[in-house]
């Protein structure tokens, strides 16, 4: 039996599509209407610049995208009612030009349910759920979530991160966030995980989550979040727009650690490496 591969099929449902992902991964493409975005602030915020990125990672074979409004860390304030001007225009012009399914990056159940009546099919929440409304907004509109890890909170640092043990530390966090999901009345097929990387970790942690991803895998299907991350930078000692190789090795590991959706800048050397490491796979 090939070790790489899982012994039970793997399906995600995204909106009324499953996605048999047990030996492929998806590749989800990120859009990002920020001023203030860590890599290439602001190159997407404008409509027509965020059309045109949004063509351009579907040519190259992105099978999701994922639209953000506020940045992750610490930055502009952005009010909930900036947030849903940012991103719901924007889900209901790429559900009206492509045939792909689109994540909503928000960790405001507000917002989500806002882009689910627009078209969007999963809540991609990098809170944890902190929202009390999230888990019911998703489950009403019948989208997929992402629980994702975090120490703290959205918008707020945490330099100097201290755990016992970081990988199971993210493994009990995530599997109480997946209870809660299939509690709401989220299905299995729907629910994501995301160990959060460089989200309240040093470097060093997040490289032993990445390293880790086939422990964090058991739980459920996992979203690997590395591309141009900040560990990437301390371990390669690279700024943020000349982390593309280490981000492809990341996906790579992360692939053979299990991660089955990929949220990436690079869509093209992703799907590339995907489909390459398939092979690879496939004969080993």
């Amino acid at each position: 039996m090939n070790r790489f591969f899982p012994a039970a099929p793997i399906t995600l449902h995204l909106g009324s599509t499953p996605y048999d992902v047990t030996h492929r991964a998806l590749v989800m493409g990120i859009l990002n209407r920020t001023h203030d975005s860590f890599f290439a602030p602001a190159a997407t915020f404008d409509l027509d610049n965020f059309l045109a990125r949004a063509q351009q990672l579907v040519d190259e074979g992105a099978d999701l995208l994922d639209v953000g409004g506020v940045k992750a860390g610490p930055g502009e304030e952005v009010t909930e009612s900036e947030e849903l001007d940012r991103v719901v225009p924007a889900i209901e012009l790429l559900r009206e030009r492509f045939d792909v399914p689109v994540s909503v990056d928000t960790w405001r159940a507000s917002v989500a349910e806002a882009s689910f009546a627009v078209g969007a099919c999963v809540g991609n929440d990098i809170s944890g759920f902190a929202d009390p409304r999230y888990l019911e907004v998703a489950a009403r509109a019948g989208a997929s979530v992402v629980a994702t890890h975090i120490r703290l909170a959205p918008r707020v640092a945490d330099p100097d991160p201290h755990y016992d043990n970081v990988t199971e530390r993210v493994v009990e966090f995530l599997t109480l966030r997946r209870q809660r999901a299939l509690t709401a009345g989220i299905s299995p097929e729907r629910v994501i995980l995301d160990a959060g990387l460089d989200l309240g970790k040093s470097a060093a942690q997040s490289l032993q989550l990445l390293r880790d991803s086939a422990r964090i895998a058991e739980l459920g299907p996992l979203l690997l979040s590395a591309s141009n991350k900040t560990f990437l930078g301390v371990m390669f000692d690279l700024d943020v727009l000349n982390r593309r190789e280490p981000s492809l090795v990341a996906a790579a590991l992360g692939i053979a650690g299990g991660c089955r959706v990929l949220r990436v800048h690079d869509v093209r050397g992703t799907v590339r490496v995907r489909d390459a490491l398939s092979r690879v796979m496939e004969v080993a």
